[in-house]
Parts: structure tokens; C-alpha cells; sequence
């Protein structure tokens, strides 16, 4: 497990991480210690535990909705699937009943002209014309 050493706030801290993970604690403690700086430009020394504390608090209300947001999009999206599946069933019946009327009319066009060849058939045997 790798041990790298991070900067939080000016001070630096030895932490260690999973297997290439590194840049992305890197990232992180460097996203806290730039919130903290901003914090401190706000509201001036009010110590270093109550900055911290205000900068996870921040984070963590962040996290809070990003989550309700998160939520509300599956909520769509669920929905948004449903839409789509209705639709590709309407499509799928829609194409079912097309090939039966198809195959019904094709039906009917090959009964007509059978019955044509036999009366043209019948005709021209007897020497008469279709009536």
C-alpha cells in the first residue's frame, strides 16, 4: 500500500492510499486545502479545527445534494425507459400487424390470380372468352 505525503491547510500529512490512487488523494487533499484558504480569505483566523469543520461541512452538503440530484435523474431516467419501452412494444405490434395485413392481402392477390389463370385457362380450352 503506497504511503505519499499530502499538504492540508500548509501542513503535511503522510497518508497512505490503495494501489495508484495517488493522484486522486493528491486531488483531493488539494480540493480541501483550497476550500479551507477560501474559507480563511472569508472569515478571517477563526481557528484551524473550526475551518476544517466548516470545509466538510461544505463537502458534505455538497454530497447531500448531489445525491438528491442524483436520485431525481435515476427517477427520470426510469421513467424516460419505461417511455422507450412502450414505444419499441407499440413499434413491435405495429410491424406484426403490418406483415398479417401483408400476408392477408398477398394471400387474397394469389387466390385472384389463381382464379384468373383457371378462367383463362377454362377459355382458352373451350375457345370462349372470360366472362
Amino acid at each position: 500500500m503506497p504511503i505519499i505525503t499530502v499538504t492540508i491547510d500548509n501542513r503535511t500529512y503522510r497518508m497512505s492510499c490503495g494501489q495508484g490512487e495517488e493522484a486522486h488523494l493528491t486531488a483531493l487533499t488539494d480540493d480541501l486545502s483550497e476550500r479551507i484558504g477560501k474559507m480563511r480569505e472569508s472569515f478571517g483566523e477563526i481557528g484551524d479545527m473550526r475551518l476544517h469543520v466548516m470545509a466538510a461541512l461544505t463537502i458534505s452538503d455538497e454530497l447531500v445534494d448531489l445525491r438528491k440530484r442524483l436520485a431525481a435523474m435515476e427517477t427520470e431516467v426510469a421513467s424516460a425507459r419505461s417511455v422507450v419501452d412502450a414505444a419499441y412494444r407499440a413499434r413491435d405490434e405495429a410491424a406484426a400487424r403490418t406483415a398479417e395485413g401483408i400476408e392477408r392481402a398477398a394471400s387474397r392477390i394469389t387466390r385472384l390470380a389463381d382464379a384468373f389463370t383457371s378462367r383463362s385457362g377454362a377459355a382458352a380450352l373451350t375457345g370462349s372468352e372470360p366472362s
